[in-house]
Parts: C-alpha cells; sequence; structure tokens
C-alpha cells in the first residue's frame, strides 16, 4: 500500500498535478489519494494499479522521445529559444521554420548532447535546434524532416513584454467599472444593451474617463431560460445577443408595418421594467428580443451589407458554425422538452447527439443556423459601435472587456471544444479568507495536454474574438493560467480538491501576443491565493495586476499605505463580489454571508474584524487628510457616507497605480451586493438593478443630473489630475 501511495504521489507530480499544497491561512495541506486519482483519471492517467501507475510513468518518460516534433512550441521573441527533436542515433535531421507570411528561417543545431535512449528497441538521440532570433511575432510552422520522416508543429513567437502597457506609463487614468445588464436606459428592453454600453462609454468620456470596464458579454444559452451568471457562460468566444439593441439593427429600418409594430409592442412589454428596483428578469428580455430578432433577420440585406455579412462569416470560420449548430439543436432539443413536458407533466433535459454525429444536420437546421450565425454579427458591429464612440468620445482605451474563468458543463464550448476540456472534474477555488467552506464554479477545466497537443487554437480563437473590438481584457482569475483547483465530481465540498499547473509561459505568451496584435492591454484579476512570484512574472510580461483597497495589507498586518501599491495596476475601492461601498462600510457583506449560512464563526465576531478593518482603512484616509480627524466620521448615510466613499477613491489617486477604477454603483450610491460568492440558489446573484440611496432604480439618463455622481467623478479627475468638475 504504501508503495502505492508513492507511486501516485509520483505520478501527479509528473503530471503537474499538486500533492500538497499551503492553504489561506499558511497551513500545509496535504491532497487525499482520493482527490489524486480522480484528478488523474480525468487526465487521462491510470491509476487502478500499482503495474498500471508504473506503465504510466514510464510513457511519460518515453513518450516525448517518439515524436520527431513537439505538437507545440512556444517561445519569447528574440530569447534565443531552442526546440528538441528525435531521431535515430545518429540520423542527420533538417529544420526550418515557415512564418505567417510564407517567409522561410533556417534553424541551426545547437551543441546539447543528451545520452540517447532505447525506445520501443531504436536506440533514439535528441537533437536540440536553436531557433533564429529575427523570427517575428505570430502564429508559423516549425518544419523537421530527416532520410525517413517529416514532421510538422505550431510555432507561436510571443512578445518578451506586451508592448501596449507602456504607453500608460505616463500618468494616471481613471474609468468606470460597470454591470451592463445592470445599468439601463428609457430605450432598454429592462437590461442593459450595447447601445447603452456606447452611452454610458459617451458620459464617462465627457467627464475625463478613460475606459469602461464592463462584465464578461459571453453568450449563455440560445434561448431562455438563460444563466444568471456572466461568469458561467455557454462560451467564451461568442457574444450574449440579450444585449441587442434591435432598434439599431440597419434591416430594422426596413420591416413591413405589422412586423415593426409587434416589435413596438414588445418593445413596450419590456421598457416598463427599466424603472424597476426588482430583479432583473433576462429570460422575460431574450425571449421579448427572439421574437423581435427572428423578424428583424428575414428582412432582406442590401447587397453590400450581404458582403459583410459573407465576410464575418468567413473570418469566424469553422468555429462560429460549430456554435451555430450546437445552438440551433439546443433550440430544437428544448423545444422538444417543452412538449413532452407539456404532454405528460415532466420536464426532461435537451439531450444533443455526440458532436461527431451532429455533422449530417448541418443541412436539416440550415436555416436556423444561419440566424444564430446572424446574431453573431449584428452584436459584433454593436459592439463595434460602441469602441468607436468611446474612443471618439476621448477615452483612449474605450472597452475593457472581462474574460471569464470557463464556461458551463453543458453550454456550446463543453460541446463544441470536448476534445481539449477534461471530464469528470469541475473549477474552484479552495477555502479561504472570502469563502471559507470553498468555492464550485461548476465549470470543466482545459486539458493541459490536450489544448498544448492541439497547438492552442481554441484559446487563441476565443482571445482573437473578445480583442475584436476592445482597448483591453480583464481577465478574471488570471492566477488560473498558472495553476486551477480541480475539484472531482461527487465531492462533498470543494476542498476535496487539488491544483494542477499549466504551461503559464504559454498561456500567458499567447495572451500578450493576441493582445498586442489588437493594440489592446491586459489586466489580471491576481486576487486570492496565490504563489509569491506569480505577479513578478506578469508584470515581467507586462500584464497589469489588480488591487481592491480592502485587500491591501503590509506584512504587519496593517493597511498598505497607498504609496506602496504597484504601478502596473489597475486599483479601485471596490469589486463586484463586495456590496457596493455603502454597503460595505455598513457591514452588510457579514450580514449577507451570515444570513447564507457561510460563516465558519460567530456573526459578532465576523463583524467586529470588519469594523477594525474598515476603521483601519478609513484612518489611513485621516492621515492624508482626507477625511477630518475627528474619528466619528462613520458611513451613517447621507453626506457623510458620500464623503467617505469619495475620500476613500481619493486615497486610491495616492497610489502610483497606471489605471484606477470607479465602480457605477458606488458614484449612484447603490448598496445592494451584485454577487456574493459561494452561492447559487441561495442569493439572486448578477439580477440587481442599479440603484440608489433610496433604492429607487438609477437609468443612464439620470446620470448626468445626478449629484453624487458628479461629485465622485470630479473629486477622482481633480485626484489623478488636479481639474474641478468644469474642467478648468
Amino acid at each position: 500500500m504504501a508503495d502505492a501511495v508513492g507511486l501516485l504521489r509520483e505520478l501527479a507530480e509528473q503530471h503537474q498535478v499538486a500533492t500538497s499544497y499551503a492553504g489561506w491561512d499558511g497551513t500545509r495541506q496535504e491532497v487525499s489519494a482520493e482527490t489524486l486519482r480522480s484528478v488523474l483519471g480525468a487526465l487521462g492517467v491510470p491509476t487502478d494499479s500499482a503495474e498500471a501507475m508504473r506503465a504510466a510513468l514510464a510513457e511519460a518518460e518515453t513518450g516525448p522521445w517518439r515524436r520527431l516534433l513537439p505538437p507545440v512550441a512556444v517561445v519569447r521573441q528574440g530569447a534565443g529559444a531552442t526546440v528538441d527533436a528525435h531521431v535515430p542515433h545518429g540520423t542527420a535531421l533538417t529544420l526550418w521554420v515557415t512564418a505567417e507570411d510564407g517567409t522561410e528561417y533556417a534553424a541551426e543545431q545547437a551543441e546539447n548532447w543528451v545520452e540517447p535512449r532505447r525506445v520501443d528497441g531504436v536506440l533514439m538521440g535528441r537533437a536540440s535546434f536553436l531557433l533564429p532570433p529575427d523570427l517575428p511575432l505570430g502564429w508559423h510552422t516549425l518544419h523537421a524532416r530527416n532520410e525517413d520522416r517529416s514532421a510538422e508543429a505550431v510555432l507561436v513567437v510571443t512578445p518578451d513584454r506586451l508592448a501596449t502597457t507602456g504607453r500608460l506609463s505616463d500618468r494616471q487614468r481613471w474609468g468606470l467599472m460597470a454591470q451592463l445588464y445592470s445599468v439601463r436606459s428609457r430605450r432598454s428592453w429592462g437590461i442593459g444593451d450595447f447601445a447603452d454600453l456606447a452611452d454610458l462609454a459617451a458620459l464617462g468620456a465627457g467627464e475625463g474617463a478613460s475606459f469602461v470596464l464592463v462584465n464578461p458579454l459571453h453568450a449563455s444559452g440560445p434561448v431562455p431560460p438563460l444563466e444568471d451568471s456572466p461568469y458561467l457562460p455557454s462560451t467564451r468566444r461568442f457574444v450574449n445577443p440579450l444585449y441587442l439593441r434591435i432598434e439599431d439593427i440597419p434591416e430594422y429600418g426596413y420591416l413591413p408595418a405589422e412586423d415593426r409594430a409587434r416589435i413596438e409592442e414588445l418593445a413596450r412589454g419590456r421598457r416598463s421594467a427599466n424603472s424597476s428596483a426588482a430583479l432583473l428578469d433576462r429570460d422575460a428580455s431574450y425571449a421579448a428580443k427572439l421574437a423581435a430578432l427572428d423578424l428583424v433577420w428575414r428582412v432582406p440585406r442590401s447587397p453590400a451589407r450581404e458582403q459583410a455579412y459573407a465576410r464575418f462569416c468567413a473570418g469566424a470560420g469553422q468555429g462560429l458554425a460549430d456554435f451555430a449548430l450546437w445552438s440551433a439543436l439546443t433550440e430544437r432539443a428544448a423545444s422538444s422538452a417543452a412538449e413532452a413536458s407539456a404532454a405528460d407533466g415532466a420536464s426532461p433535459a435537451p439531450e444533443l447527439p455526440a458532436p461527431a454525429e451532429a455533422g449530417r444536420l448541418r443541412e436539416e437546421h440550415v436555416e436556423r443556423i444561419d440566424f444564430y450565425r446572424w446574431l453573431q454579427w449584428v452584436c459584433d458591429e454593436q459592439l463595434e459601435a460602441a469602441q468607436r464612440t468611446a474612443l471618439a468620445g476621448g477615452m483612449e482605451i474605450g472597452l475593457l472587456h472581462d474574460l471569464a474563468v470557463g464556461v458551463r458543463p453543458d453550454g456550446a464550448d463543453a460541446w463544441t471544444l470536448s476534445e481539449v476540456l477534461a471530464a469528470g472534474v469541475s473549477v474552484g477555488a479552495p477555502p479561504d479568507m472570502f469563502n471559507q467552506q470553498g468555492q464550485n464554479w461548476s465549470q470543466p477545466p482545459w486539458h493541459p495536454t490536450r489544448l498544448a497537443e492541439s497547438g492552442y487554437a481554441a484559446y487563441r480563437d476565443m482571445l482573437r474574438t473578445i480583442l475584436r473590438h476592445a482597448g483591453g481584457i480583464r481577465v478574471d482569475h488570471i492566477l488560473g493560467l498558472f495553476r486551477l483547483w480541480w475539484i472531482p465530481e461527487g465531492s462533498s465540498s470543494p476542498a476535496e480538491g487539488t491544483y494542477v499547473h499549466y504551461d503559464h509561459e504559454a498561456l500567458v505568451g499567447i495572451l500578450a501576443l493576441e493582445a498586442q496584435r489588437a493594440g489592446a492591454i491586459v489586466i489580471g484579476e491576481d486576487l486570492g491565493t496565490f504563489e509569491p512570484w506569480v505577479r513578478d512574472y506578469l508584470a515581467e510580461r507586462g500584464v497589469f495586476g489588480t488591487s481592491i483597497l480592502w485587500f491591501e495589507y503590509d506584512d504587519a498586518g496593517a493597511p498598505l499605505a497607498p504609496e506602496k501599491y504597484r504601478q502596473g495596476c489597475l486599483t479601485s475601492v471596490n469589486t463586484h463580489d463586495l456590496p457596493p461601498t455603502a454597503g460595505y462600510l455598513a457591514g452588510e457583506h457579514v450580514r449577507l454571508r451570515e444570513s447564507l449560512g457561510l460563516l465558519e464563526r460567530p456573526v459578532e465576531e465576523e463583524l467586529e474584524a470588519a469594523r477594525a478593518e474598515i476603521s483601519g482603512v478609513l484612518d489611513l484616509a485621516r492621515e492624508r487628510g482626507l477625511l477630518p480627524a475627528s474619528p466619528a466620521d462613520g458611513a451613517e448615510g447621507g453626506a457623510d457616507e458620500q464623503r467617505v466613499i469619495e475620500a476613500l477613491y481619493e486615497l486610491t489617486a495616492l497610489a502610483p497605480s497606471s489605471l484606477l477604477g470607479i465602480a457605477l454603483v458606488d458614484a449612484v450610491g447603490d448598496r445592494r451586493t451584485q454577487n456574493q460568492p459561494g452561492t447559487h440558489r441561495e442569493y439572486p446573484n448578477w439580477r440587481i438593478p442599479l440603484t440608489g440611496p433610496d433604492g429607487a432604480a438609477v437609468l443612464l439618463e439620470d446620470l448626468p443630473a445626478t449629484a453624487r455622481f458628479a461629485s465622485l467623478l470630479a473629486a477622482m479627475r481633480e485626484a489623478v489630475d488636479g481639474t474641478d468638475r468644469a474642467g478648468g
């Protein structure tokens, strides 16, 4: 038994599966044998016997020697990288690179003696080749040929450091952070949309903002019911048509009178919800929009529009075709399930054929496939318009898009990308100070080996789509590019997981490459439990970090002086996983967690700790002269509360951080928590509309006349560049 356990741990380490880890409190946690077996099984590594594990260990050692070339090589530009090839010992080998533009580059063999190894009865040797230092950035092809065989591999040349970062080093810039679905106007259909995003960007630009950071806009299901969480999408590559502004689609203007009247009726039914502070109803809004979109889609397009649509589909390629097929099949399955439910009262879950079997269904569903491809085209057009509006208004960066950690297990990516996702496990987080029971995010992770063997194509395509109309991208839980917490199916607690490590050099490098090609910046949400060197590595590659006022402490446990914050960073007071600052100052985050049973110690102890934390930060603001010296300046509401919130944002402006973010909820005095991590049905996450301190809905048209909005933005503007509200 002891030998089996030793083999299991050795096998885990061979496949980058952690056998122990440091908990949030610094204690060393050992991973159970049961968890290791489950995680290795999800990686396709057998552990059912000692003999099988020995064979797996041997295969891990000899497998690379069977390949002429590795499946992919990701290198830094100008770094003098080498590539290892394997051929029968003593055999001559030629290696060269064909760049994206067709240019060929020869590679020279380097001195790197490695003892030959007998593999499958053949004595194999290793030859190392030095890649040309003048290779351009991009996706190239590596070729190798000897007298008996030849091979090709993907070669990705990435920036040593993301060049777009440098343009932000001259001064501070600030922007707005918003959950788009919650930000409505009088023209919205009950949910904030792309036209609202453009208007918010224009408003922010007029006040001096450089960017607008929004929640992930990834697509959910093709038909209601929709997943409320933008961080649990069906796909991360394609966009949610929920955010479309129907009236802005050019073909809307050519609708027959009867169809236009029908759409106006649908719109009136949803616009009445805009002024309500009740929970958002995505399903009702999306159902109305789908009915309207079906009518608009049927309007004949002009020749120029038809050509633009064809170019979009060609550019998006097979990925869009597969997503549209999944959408059509899911729509049909949902309809069949609804019919069966109506007939016998049952509610069977929609079932889809396997991807390999679904290709024959393309012709059968050609019309609906076209509809779902068209939806992505008009989404792309409206996102382009929003970014154009932001830049035209004076924003230097414009839209900052958010990339979720993963996708739902029954969604489009899980279906179309099953070959590069791991089954039988989900992603989450171990217990930490923020959630003492751990978190299970119900998302299948990338399979690290199969993703690499695919040449990282799915990862690249996802990034390209998100960055098409963006000044930057925020990567949620960027630590997941280094390691992810895998939780085996059937575990009784998220704590019964372990970390699986990834090739961060490849994943971060490709992220930097695609961002640089798009002219975009990258912000990593690097909060939570992480290894100390990770932040230094990201900074070295030109990736910004994230600092939240409440989470920054020095070694003595005191609030960190703002002057000691990082420069390459987006710094803010708040995050969507906390209540708006007014609620946080009142301790509502503690009371909410207590009401949901998420605390591991008595609520009074938690409240006392929260009061001490808040007091320490307010004392820091007083030391900097941002608040009167009297400790009586709590956040009881009204002017005192507003002044405290402004002082906290002014405190962040004392940091050297290049980017400062203002949460829109703080600019209007909102109090309700948008998301409570670790909950699903217990709290209405991601359904809270934008409201003021009185609980009444705040619409986009209200913002210019909202005193708190104008005051906070003026305070930030003066703190950053010394200009008053009038811009003087």
